[in-house]
């Protein structure tokens, strides 16, 4: 019961997030440990910074430093006050940044030069129009090295991103797969630039 109960309280937290704002929390639920072990699959844990936005409750940050990544280089961008406390409180060696994804590309820092080997994103972006999306992920690239990778998981069969986005930012989205032990079920995709 004891193992229970933490899985409880996030699943209440967040359940209570999404009745205040669903657009802004985008599911009803946490992320599963599967949809986090792909979503997490293939970081290295000493391959640098990782870039997270809209952690939640942190399914994705768990998964990480399962992985082994220490958590101070973790920098994760979360929106909700109460999920921004609770990360800050779990993870106090990660930069918690409380803060709209949107408004990274006015912001220089951290992401520019940040050399992140990935960013993670658990943004409900389908639910974004063209300018929100162009904002994100093009501010997400910015913190990327050379050859880095965004992830973003979707309840959809297509990938979030709409195509002119993708084609003005020059980047390419592949399936990476997908999880039926998620609620709801959900698909990984990779983001890269084109060679």
């Amino acid at each position: 019961m004891h193992l229970l109960r933490p899985r409880l309280q996030e699943f209440s937290t967040f359940l209570g997030a999404w009745i205040r704002e669903p657009a802004a929390t985008g599911a009803i639920s946490p992320s599963s440990r599967r949809l986090a072990a792909l979503m997490t699959e293939g970081l290295q844990p000493d391959g640098g910074p990782v870039l997270e936005l809209g952690p939640g409750t942190g399914a994705f940050t768990r998964a990480m430093l399962a992985r082994g990544l220490p958590e101070r280089e973790l920098v994760l961008v979360e929106s909700n006050p109460r999920f921004a406390a609770l990360l800050r409180r779990q993870h106090p060696q990660a930069r918690v940044l409380q803060m709209d994804a949107t408004a990274m590309r006015r912001q220089a820092e951290p992401w520019d030069g940040l050399q992140a080997q990935a960013v993670l994103s658990g943004l409900p972006l389908l639910t974004m129009g063209p300018r929100a999306q162009l904002a994100i992920v093009g501010a997400a690239f910015r913190a990327l090295r050379p050859g880095g990778t965004m992830l973003q998981f979707t309840y959809t069969a297509r990938c979030p991103i709409a195509p002119a986005v993708l084609q003005r930012l020059g980047l390419r989205a592949q399936r990476l797969g997908g999880t039926w032990l998620n609620l709801p079920p959900a698909s990984v995709y990779r983001l890269t630039r084109w060679p």
